[in-house]
Parts: C-alpha cells; structure tokens; sequence
C-alpha cells in the first residue's frame, strides 16, 4: 500500500470526527461556519453535501494549499487513491442520507 494510500485510509478515519464537529455547529452571523446542517432537498444535494464534506475535511486535515495543489498530480494519476477518495465521499453520503432519513417522505 502506498504512502498516499495510508494517508487518504486514515483521512476515512478522521471523517466521522471532524463530521460529528461540524454537523453540531450552528451558523451565525458571527460564525463563518460552511455548514449549518446536514438536511437536504433531495439525495443530488445530498451528493453534492457529501463531496464538499470531503474537501473541506482534505483542507482541515492539509491546511497548506500549496501542498495541496503539489499532491493533486500524484494522487489525480493513482488508482488506489481515487478509490479511496470515492470510499470518503461514499462514507459522508451516508452519514447525509441517515441524516435526512434517506429522503423518505
């Protein structure tokens, strides 16, 4: 397993903290929060939740953007990477779906 593999594993790992963290917060006007809650519309919105999750865990985890853009060619060209970087945004769109009870009516 690579290096960057390990790295994407643990980031899974650190979803479900930084998710329970952030889904507790409530946005104000003196907060810059991203997020106010998990609720969405319809399961697209939800997809669309679970991708912007998982970047903004990726920029908690790795604050230094130049880092960041350095490591985007490496990873954009590895199999294994991109899989695992599908198994995070998969993970949140469960936790987003549980949250907003699989859209049922």
């Amino acid at each position: 397993m690579s290096k960057l593999t390990t790295v994407i594993l643990v980031m899974c790992i650190s979803v479900f903290a930084i998710v329970k963290a952030t889904a507790a917060e409530t946005k104000t006007a003196d907060d810059n929060s991203w997020i106010a809650s998990l609720q969405t519309k319809t399961p697209a919105a939800g997809f669309e939740l679970a991708i912007k999750m998982s970047r903004m865990a990726v920029k908690k985890i790795q604050p230094d953007v130049a880092m960041l853009h350095k490591l985007r060619p490496i990873y954009a060209t590895d199999p294994n990477s991109l899989i695992a970087g599908s198994q995070v945004v998969a993970i949140n769109y469960q936790t987003v779906a549980a949250a907003n009870n699989y859209w049922r009516k």
